[in-house]
């Protein structure tokens, strides 16, 4: 598959993820070959909302605004046990996703300019991308490699700022979420 990344992604979007660093193990061959998002620099991860604002409107108000809203929200565990599908899309599904949905909608209401995923879907659901625009086969093969490697746990302690720079996304801050 050819990395469609530089057109998926364009210099100075940005996003907010909360990076499961825990199921990179489990995952990262899988995203590398099958996620563009991976192939342009961003870790295992559920993302909180995308596309966030422009880099250009991220000023130290919005830091500040960010850090208070965030950090109104308390660190969370997650556990995934199963996968789940969107059409072409495997990903890892969090149990609880309760307090991901709860935090993209607090920085939705905040940011009413920036809707999830554009406004292009009504509901949003919590996901672990493992990969993106495959046929079933590909991702039945996918989900039969990782049932043997499940459950996975993981802790949430923080949503990072990234932002796309033309080529790669980088991150460009992290907000604690209160212990």
């Amino acid at each position: 598959m050819a990395d469609d990344s530089t057109v998926r992604f364009q210099a100075a979007q940005t996003g907010l993820i909360v990076r499961i660093p825990e199921a990179e193990r489990t995952v990262s061959a899988w995203r590398e070959r099958f996620d563009p998002s991976a192939r342009a620099g961003v870790p295992a991860h559920i993302t909180v909302l995308f596309p966030f604002l422009d880099e250009s409107r991220i000023d130290a108000r919005v830091h500040s605004a960010l850090t208070d809203v965030l950090g109104r929200h308390h660190a969370f565990d997650l556990r995934f046990e199963r996968c789940g599908r969107f059409p072409g899309v495997l990903y890892l599904a969090p149990e609880p996703d309760t307090q991901l949905r709860r935090l993209t909608e607090v920085i939705a209401e905040r940011w009413p300019e920036a809707p999830a995923y554009g406004g292009k879907f009504t509901e949003v659901v919590p996901h672990l991308t493992i990969a993106d625009g495959q046929d079933d086969a590909v991702l039945d093969e996918i989900e039969a490699g990782l049932v043997s490697k499940l459950p996975c746990i993981s802790r949430v302690s923080s949503v990072d700022l990234m932002v796309h720079d033309g080529v790669k996304w980088r991150e460009r801050a992290s907000f604690a979420l209160c212990e």
